[in-house]
């Protein structure tokens, strides 16, 4: 590859990285939905710990989602079209929907579980929980799986790479959703027994759709080797996201009332999963059609790739705090402080997942896994945890 080619396939990961990541703006709607809605978060003790959770747990499995759609229209087992589409399409449509719900449960009980060991919750708090995560996932899978295939079709018709372009645009949308439905759901379930009473038949309702495509897809390759895969993934994840949740409520004793970093919170968190997803996206479809070879030493042929996705994130975090400042009112001297933090932030989370996310990368595929049922929704729940780490210790240096 001569220096020119080099420069030109760099100019172009740059620009498809930050058109991708300038999505992540709409993290910031889903910020500031949660600063002006912390009033029904404080409805209880566990509400805002599960917030961060539920975020990662969608992103896991969107990120599942886009991987296999993805890597589908690269290979021409999946269609670019919005009906009729291959067989291989439906099931996978299916083992998200079945993966929701039992991801929902996984995490419902794992939160539980550490919520009566470190946050003194009761029994009758662990059904809530359950019932709450279960419906908020629901309800967001309803509204974000027309989108996500929508935007993985378009994006392939127009000749974008959809590893790059997909994930980045859908874990923004995803956020805003989930939030919006999140608040909805807490806000039925505490509001009256009617609503208690709505949540709860959701719940079952979602649970017999399940029930019905386990039943009519149990002998089915795709189905089964998806569920064994992803299952023990989203196991991991559900033990993340709890680890998740004790970060923020850490950062949310530390920032007191700074609404302005709820608001950027989203925005990092989607950012840095969105630059784990273009590396690790790039890197599994390249292992598939034999780009790329499964060893470390291959990842410096992916470093212009890694450098686009990088520098895109830094000015999308520059551009996150300028605009939340303003909306804030912050002063000079604030601002510049806001700015070194979320700097750092930066640095120290996208140095930390692009290892992750290419490690991931290389290790399932030499162990004969399918990296689309693994790969992002690792990295993204880890990338949640690690930004929401580097945040609160860029927060409390010096502090």
């Amino acid at each position: 590859m001569t220096r020119r080619t080099k420069i030109s396939h760099f100019a172009k990961g740059l620009g498809q990285s930050l058109l991708s990541l300038s999505f992540n703006l709409g993290g910031m709607l889903a910020g500031t939905l949660l600063a002006l809605n912390l009033d029904v978060l404080s409805a209880t003790s566990w509400a805002l710990l599960l917030f961060p959770g539920i975020l990662s747990l969608r992103g896991a499995i969107g990120g599942l989602f886009c991987g296999r759609l993805s890597t589908g229209l690269h290979v021409g087992t999946v269609k670019a079209s919005y009906t009729g589409n291959t067989r291989r399409f439906y099931v996978i449509l299916d083992s998200v929907i079945a993966l929701t719900l039992v991801s929902s449960v996984t995490m419902g009980l794992a939160g539980s579980l550490f919520g009566v060991a470190f946050a003194g919750i009761t029994l009758l708090d662990s059904l809530a929980i359950l019932a709450v995560i279960t419906s908020t996932m629901g309800l967001s899978l309803v509204a974000i799986s027309p989108i996500t295939v929508g935007i993985a079709v378009l994006s392939f018709k127009k000749g974008l790479d959809p590893d790059v372009t997909v994930y980045p645009v859908i874990s923004t949308v995803a956020d805003v959703l989930v939030t919006i439905c999140y608040i909805i759901v807490l806000g039925g379930f505490f509001s009256s027994e009617v609503g208690r009473l709505s949540v709860m038949l959701f719940d079952f309702a979602f649970f017999f759709v399940v029930c019905y495509i386990v039943v009519r897809n149990h002998a089915e390759p795709v189905f089964v080797k998806t569920m064994k895969e992803s299952l023990l993934t989203l196991t991991i994840v559900a033990v993340i996201v709890n680890v998740t949740g004790s970060f923020l409520a850490k950062i949310s004793q530390a920032i007191g009332n700074k609404r302005e970093i709820y608001v950027v919170y989203p925005a990092l968190i989607d950012t840095v999963g969105d630059v784990g997803s273009i590396i690790g996206s790039t890197a599994t479809t390249n292992l598939t059609l034999g780009v790329l070879k499964p060893t470390f030493r291959s990842m410096k042929r992916h470093l212009a790739v890694v450098a686009a996705a990088w520098i895109a994130s830094i000015i999308m975090f520059v551009v996150f705090f300028s605009t939340a400042s303003f909306m804030q009112g912050i002063a000079v001297v604030n601002y510049t402080e806001f700015a070194l933090r979320i700097l750092l932030t930066n640095i120290l989370a996208v140095s930390a997942i692009v290892f992750i996310a290419y490690a991931i990368a290389i290790i399932t595929y030499k162990k004969g896994l399918d990296p689309d049922n693994l790969v992002i929704p690792i990295e993204s729940s880890l990338a949640d945890s690690v930004t929401t780490l580097a945040l609160l210790l860029a927060l409390t240096i010096n502090a």
